[in-house]
């Protein structure tokens, strides 16, 4: 899942950026309204963490532009105020959650895996396919029954594989869902990953490499 975090104050955002990395998404991040314009120009994201009271161009005007593009990508709003008539505004202008500030991690977290469900053909909270089993919410994968430690980024990799049911993804799809703008699009770092990954994964290998088109389990 590729997450935006919109927040002017830079601790805050650095800060839930760091926690939504450990669980394994990619998440970029800007800290004023203008850089987040420019941001969703150019990237899909499935989330984007919208703090309301932005500098240079206020939350409002970002939210109302997502929804004027019919993007896909959902909004979870912050705000200071926990007032219900702002919470009330905040979702008639087209966020599609809200969440006062102060906050709890564990509560922001499981809101953007909500709505990382709602950008895409609705799944199962557990994908299970080729005999894997993967929990995005506890972090779990079982293979066989047998539980398989993964890396955050292995993780985003085998999550993106199995939500695609199939279907092929391309490295630039997995570095596009699994990791972040500050990735030298460049390195084999998708092809390390998916390497390793296959090998905690054991035998017979689940996940096929399609020649000139990336990879499917």
């Amino acid at each position: 899942m590729r997450v935006l975090v919109v927040e002017d104050e830079q601790l805050l955002a650095d800060a839930v950026a760091t926690g939504l990395r450990r669980e394994a998404m990619a998440v970029d991040v800007v800290y004023d309204g203008a850089a987040a314009l420019e941001r969703i120009g150019v990237n899909d994201y499935d989330v984007v963490v919208l703090d309301r009271d932005l500098p240079l161009v206020h939350g409002d005007d970002v939210c109302r532009r997502i929804v004027e593009l019919g993007m896909p990508t959902r909004v979870l709003m912050l705000t200071a105020s926990g007032d219900v008539s702002d919470r009330v505004e905040g979702l008639e202008i087209g966020a599609d959650d809200y969440l006062p500030k102060p906050f709890a991690f564990s509560e922001l977290i499981a809101r953007v895996r909500a709505l990382g469900r709602r950008t895409s053909v609705p799944l199962p909270p557990v994908l299970e396919r080729a005999g894997i089993k993967l929990d995005p919410n506890r972090r779990e994968v079982f293979r066989e029954g047998r539980e398989v430690q993964l890396a955050p980024k292995e993780f985003a990799v085998l999550e993106v594989l199995m939500r695609s049911e199939g279907a092929v993804v391309s490295a630039e799809q997995l570095l596009e869902k699994a990791w972040d703008e500050n990735t030298d699009p460049f390195t084999n770092v998708v092809r390390v990953t998916v390497m390793t990954l296959r090998r905690k994964l054991g035998e017979p290998p689940v996940i096929v490499t399609v020649p000139g088109s990336g990879y499917r389990i």
